[in-house]
């Protein structure tokens, strides 16, 4: 009882999220590293990627409103999912990860670099980065879930005497 062009316009919207949840599950499962830190060949990835799913999403119609009513799909399917995942935790944790561990103590953890394909260059990389010489002087590194490594060293996470007794007098006084 729909007319042709409906019907055509809601299989675009069908065909689209279908692309979007395959898409979205295909970069969830490349890892947080992959998406965190692009380089000339994830840029090439990800036009070809691009162009590749365009027609599976559109089909055979090459009209304008057959590229809108993608468009538009996308944008909502993309306002959805900010908004359950920023009020939803379990939905965030599949959406975007959790962050991992990479040092404690002075410890390089090789388990979880290798689970989150990082390698020590680059990880030693990071720890340069934040002005520390030896990942033996980190007291914690995480990769975080939009692909950066946040590292602390000792002092930032050890209150000294001194910060201790400042932060007593700043709870008394209030």
């Amino acid at each position: 009882m729909l007319s042709p062009g409906l019907h055509t316009l809601l299989e675009i919207v069908g065909r689209t999220v279908a692309v979007y949840t395959l898409v979205l599950v295909g970069i969830r499962i490349s890892g947080k590293r992959e998406v965190g830190q692009m380089t000339p060949f994830d840029l090439t990835l990800l036009l070809l990627l691009s162009n590749s799913v365009q027609n599976a999403m559109t089909g055979p119609d090459t009209s304008l409103a057959g590229g809108a009513v993608a468009a538009v799909t996308l944008l909502i399917l993309n306002y959805l999912v900010a908004e359950v995942a920023g009020t939803n935790r379990r939905f965030r944790k599949i959406i975007q990860g959790q962050p991992s561990l990479l040092i404690h103590d002075g410890e390089v953890i090789a388990a979880h670099l290798a689970r989150e394909h990082v390698s020590m260059d680059a990880l030693e990389c990071a720890v340069r980065e934040h002005g520390i010489t030896s990942y033996k002087e980190v007291a914690l590194a995480v990769l975080e879930v939009d692909g950066s490594i946040s590292v602390l060293k000792y002092e930032e996470i050890q209150p000294t005497a001194q910060n201790h007794l400042a932060r007593r007098r700043f709870i008394k006084k209030r």
